[in-house]
């Protein structure tokens, strides 16, 4: 593979005979197979990047938990779960998916600003590690359902420390205008009133500031916030057993250059040393960093439609497969799975959804003719998991790829798998 072309950014992704592979894997012979859109995850990437994260925490006590709103694919939380790791959650139903990948419940964080009754009761049930609570009514709520229950609940309480994780407004979340967390100036009573109440078990303290972050100031500013929180929670009594940092660490879409998971944790653990919390145990709770690289959407080229100002790509793959340009204006690279000779051609890469809103891409100088397959990389995040069935579209198939072997982990939804579920009268 050493003469292979590798693409930049996507080491495990290259061109053998001009064709794209992902690593053993020609992505044409995906495609006949399985039709498209299709998702192609590289096994070796997730264990790469989560490689990074295991190699700046050595020696030290920390659980990586992958937070699976990410990609919550069975077969992806099988490889994490093999590997060893936790994980966050935010639903009941993302609970159950962990649990039947082979999730420890005892590794796994349920976070979220609205879980109800019966999550908690499932939660509680299930012997999860820890709840990251989000509000005050929460802690009385979870306090009251563990009573009923007869347990007692391990939690931490997200703090908001109003710290700009300079990314998109939608997935900023440590400002003091976002919905999540507690306020700052709030902690020290809020925790003093959790301590107290006989169906809690005080185990922590939680901060996430948000996603697709690519500078690490935001994270040294937030840690020192914390920190001092932690000195003052613990001067009233409180005991804080662990320090849960979140995730949000970015990838690269576009050229973006984020810090190498190891080289932010070097950074962050000098700081945690010389305010003397080095040896506290530490979770972090990453997602995209882990799973947004590994993957790549095939999508084949249905028309190609030239326009008085603008010139259109018409492919099978669309906003409910891709919600991210959509939703956040998000770039993902789009390259052609084989070489094709010819004058590149300005396009904007849209899907067939009815939606003036549903582009994958603007922009893109391509050789393309109908027929023609993409790839859209950089869409193992986000993608199907925030999937849909608009326009009562079938959600695409899934292969985990690991070395030459191409293994299915999610069939293509079938008209019948949308309609099983309804009924009407008459």
């Amino acid at each position: 593979m050493s003469s292979d072309q590798r693409l930049p950014g996507h080491p495990h992704i290259a061109r053998k005979n001009g064709t794209l592979h992902v690593e053993g894997a020609s992505l044409a012979a995906l495609a006949r197979e399985h039709g498209t859109p299709l998702f192609v995850y590289s096994k070796q990437w997730m264990l790469d990047a989560l490689g990074a994260y295991q190699r700046g925490f050595e020696g030290r006590d920390a659980l990586v938990c992958y937070a699976i709103k990410a990609n919550s694919s069975l077969g992806v939380l099988r490889v994490f779960a093999e590997a060893g790791c936790g994980f966050d959650i935010v639903s009941g139903g993302e609970l159950a998916r962990v649990l039947a990948a082979g999730a420890d419940p005892a590794k796994v964080i349920f976070s979220g600003v609205g879980k109800t009754k019966s999550e908690m009761r499932q939660a509680l049930a299930a012997g999860i590690g820890c709840f990251n609570v989000e509000s005050e009514a929460e802690i009385d709520v979870l306090n009251a359902v563990a009573l009923e229950e007869g347990r007692r609940a391990s939690i931490s309480v997200r703090i908001n420390p109003n710290v700009d994780p300079k990314t998109h407004p939608y997935i900023s979340t440590g400002l003091k205008g976002n919905k999540f967390g507690i306020a700052h100036d709030r902690a020290v009573a809020i925790y003093q009133h959790a301590a107290s109440l006989q169906g809690l078990q005080v185990v922590g303290i939680d901060c996430h500031i948000g996603s697709q972050i690519t500078d690490a100031s935001p994270y040294l500013e937030a840690l020192e916030r914390v920190l001092d929180l932690v000195e003052a929670i613990e001067k009233t009594g409180i005991a804080l057993h662990h320090l849960d940092f979140g995730g949000g660490l970015g990838i690269d879409y576009n050229g973006d250059t984020p810090p190498a998971a190891d080289a932010l944790w070097q950074q962050l653990l000098a700081r945690l040393d010389a305010r003397g919390f080095g040896r506290r145990r530490l979770i972090v709770e990453p997602g995209r960093s882990l799973v947004g690289n590994a993957g790549a959407c095939v999508t084949e080229v249905l028309y190609t439609k030239p326009g008085a100002e603008k010139n259109f790509c018409i492919v099978d793959a669309a906003m409910n497969d891709l919600p991210r340009p959509a939703m956040y204006q998000a770039f993902h690279r789009i390259v052609p799975v084989a070489e094709r000779q010819g004058e590149a051609v300005s396009y904007d890469v849209v899907g067939p959804v009815c939606e003036s809103g549903d582009w994958i891409g603007r922009d893109r100088a391509l050789t393309v003719e109908a027929g023609d397959l993409l790839a859209v990389l950089s869409a193992g995040a986000y993608s199907m998991a925030m999937a849909s069935n608009y326009n009562t579209r079938g959600r695409a198939a899934e292969v985990l790829i690991s070395g030459e072997r191409a293994t299915l982990i999610r069939r293509r939804e079938s008209i019948e798998d949308q309609l099983r579920s309804e009924r009407f009268d008459g």
